[in-house]
């Protein structure tokens, strides 16, 4: 019996490791200089800092191969704390506020040529779509 997996992202994340600037609305205290993955619809951001999920974020970044920056505010969707076997080290997830659409599709085209990010961790599997599978069978 082969299980379904749960596929949870809209969008692909890449490889792409970039320059940037993440800092903290409140108090503008410094997260993180370097990403780790990127996509059109956020980052992981390395940090020695210690983050909340749902804090606003203001971040800048290059344009991977490029001298573009984009400049957008971001939400900390998720905190990567380094405990997990093949975590990439303490890392915040930003969660992009919408981008203006010129900055989305020269992101879209940047990425498009780094492949996609290499899972730390297997996909979880989706139960109820896997049921549902063997209840029509």
């Amino acid at each position: 019996m082969q299980m379904l997996l749960a596929s949870e992202r809209r969008v692909t994340r890449r490889a792409a490791i970039v320059e940037c600037q993440a800092v903290r609305e409140r108090g503008f205290r410094l997260l993180g200089t370097r990403a780790i993955d990127l996509s059109i619809d956020g980052m992981l951001v390395l940090t020695s800092a210690r983050a909340l999920t749902g804090e606003p974020v203001i971040v800048s970044f290059r344009l991977p191969d490029t001298d573009l920056w984009i400049d957008a505010t971001a939400t900390i969707a998720r905190t990567v704390h380094g405990r997990r076997e093949g975590d990439p080290g303490r890392a915040v997830g930003l969660r992009f506020d919408p981008l203006d659409s010129a900055s989305a599709r020269r992101l879209r085209a940047a990425l498009e040529r780094f492949p996609p990010t290499y899972p730390y961790r297997a996909p979880r599997v989706d139960y109820a779509a896997t049921a549902a599978m063997i209840a029509l069978s």
